[in-house]
């Protein structure tokens, strides 16, 4: 009896990527393949599968890390199917947990990827992904933004300058900057000490405004609809907004409350064995930024919302953080159904 090919022959192809090269293995739906290590250049992987593994149907999967999705979306345009998987994904056994290498990470992925186990995380289009970038330096600029104006402070205590009361808070008016410049020194280094670190933080404040600006007139240009029924929510101001666009991206792909809860990390860990069952409290896998935008968003919004301060004071008398992380909780349920039912949010309506 003649046998006949009833599908194609499939190859799995696990990756660790790196900058300056590529630890790939492959192994088919029968045998068990090879390691080798090539140049990080998917042209040159194209090239290889060609040669040893004609109409095969390609899978590739690699972990999401510093080196981005260039080579995911090089791998669609191939016709492969391809997955970028969270390094936490990857199961790993016995041994496997105290012994790493790049050829033990690549072939643990195509070993993955072959039993059907890996899933991809949500690989941002290109646009979104450059709102993403320029939405982390805003970030990075805060951070710098911060550091700077506690190094000032600490050079006038060091030089032993008093900072006036009406001076000394976290908000750095034109009067308190005009009166750092004025400060007289014995000698001209110390002047050009101050004058250098008052420079630096012109220079980044000028910055963290621009950058901001920019963040707000693209989203409100390019995802218009999406912003201002954002910014109708209480505690949800232009920022966050922009953060939620380009960190989280259309909410819509979201199934439920608890799918976004539980990928911002606003669910719960719990411990159930048996009849015994404790909270873990906040959950570690989450999206810090966002988690924390949230939780400032949530104080802002019991103080506008007479409805959400209402909830905040029916837990009067617990944990503090356990209440306004309750809140922070209600407010996203509250942001996932403005996106799905395209309705601006009113403020006192129960929801």
């Amino acid at each position: 009896m003649e046998s006949r090919v009833t599908a194609l022959p499939k190859l799995f192809i696990g990756i660790d990527i790196h900058k300056r090269s590529w630890k790939i293995h492959c192994s088919t739906d029968l045998f068990a393949g090879k390691s080798f290590t090539m140049p990080p250049e998917p042209e040159k992987l194209r090239e290889y599968v060609q040669k040893h593994f004609p109409d095969h149907e390609v899978s590739t999967a690699y972990e999401a890390g510093c080196c981005g999705y260039a080579a995911h979306r090089s791998f669609v345009n191939f016709g492969w199917r391809s997955l970028v998987v969270n390094p936490a994904d990857i199961q790993r056994k016995g041994k496997e947990r105290y012994t790493k290498t790049d050829r033990i990470d690549a072939q643990l992925i195509s070993r993955e990827l072959k039993d059907g186990r890996l899933e991809s995380i949500i690989v941002p289009d290109i646009e979104r992904e450059e709102l993403r970038s320029l939405f982390r330096r805003r970030n990075e600029l805060v951070k710098d933004f911060r550091r700077v104006k506690s190094v000032i402070k600490m050079q006038l205590l060091y030089y032993g300058v008093k900072v006036p009361p009406e001076f000394d808070n976290d908000h750095w008016s034109h009067d308190f900057r005009h009166w750092v410049d004025s400060q007289k020194f014995i000698f001209g280094t110390a002047r050009e000490c101050m004058a250098s670190k008052m420079r630096n933080f012109r220079f980044i404040d000028k910055e963290l405004r621009d950058v901001s600006s920019q963040l707000r007139a693209y989203c409100r240009k390019h995802f218009k609809q999406d912003f201002y029924l954002l910014r109708s929510i209480p505690g949800i101001g232009g920022i966050v907004a922009v953060g939620i666009i380009a960190e989280l991206g259309d909410l819509r792909r979201f199934s439920s409350l608890k799918h976004l809860a539980g990928y911002v990390g606003l669910a719960p860990s719990i411990y159930q064995s048996g009849v015994n069952s404790k909270s873990m409290g906040m959950n570690p896998r989450c999206h810090r930024l966002i988690r924390s935008y949230f939780v400032e968003a949530a104080w802002q919004a019991i103080r506008t919302d007479p409805v959400m301060q209402a909830y905040y004071r029916q837990h009067l008398g617990k944990d503090v953080k356990k209440i306004i992380v309750k809140v922070a909780h209600k407010l996203l349920s509250r942001t996932l159904a403005v996106i799905k039912t395209k309705t601006p949010y009113e403020i006192g309506v129960i929801s």
